[in-house]
């Protein structure tokens, strides 16, 4: 058997291997560690009924506590598992919430500058053009009275031809 003080400087690495080791070989692990823990209560003592009750004292102390370990950490496992899904889930919702509104600005903008495109080609068009229909309308009018006055010209010189003979 080792001393005591080499089993002491074995303490952290035995706990890193724990803590570094599958489940499976961590209960093992524990196990030989109680064993070893029991058989130095054993060996410290002599062999009578109150050491034996001690012993027991011990191992069901020493039983209680791993237990309530493993529980704990299942616990905080499932915890830590369950909240990182829920933190995932929630990120995905968001993410898609986000997704959907960007989406529907982008279809926003489009349309926004596709009324802007129009609007900004329609003012110098929508100016020409009504110009244009301007100096038509002025065009013909003027045509119409060109046209009244030559008539009334003809009209007149024929009047003053008649009279001049």
């Amino acid at each position: 058997m080792s001393s005591p003080l080499s089993n002491n400087k074995d303490q952290p690495r035995i706990r890193k291997m724990l803590s570094d080791s599958s489940p499976a070989s961590t209960t093992a692990l524990t196990k030989s560690l109680r064993h070893e823990r029991l058989s130095r209560l054993n060996s410290s003592g002599s062999s009578d009924v109150s050491n034996d009750t001690t012993t027991n004292n011990a191992e069901l102390y020493f039983l209680r506590r791993e237990n309530r370990l493993s529980a704990r950490r299942k616990a905080e496992e499932e915890t830590a598992s369950n909240d990182y899904k829920k933190m995932y889930e929630k990120a995905l919702a968001t993410n898609q919430r986000l997704k959907s509104r960007l989406e529907t600005s982008k279809q926003e903008l489009a349309v926004i500058q596709d009324q802007l495109q129009r609007a900004q080609k329609g003012r110098p068009g929508t100016c020409e053009s009504n110009q244009l229909e301007t100096e038509k309308k002025v065009k013909a009018e003027l045509k119409m009275e060109n046209q009244r006055l030559k008539d009334e010209n003809g009209a007149l010189i024929r009047v003053i031809t008649k009279l001049s003979k």
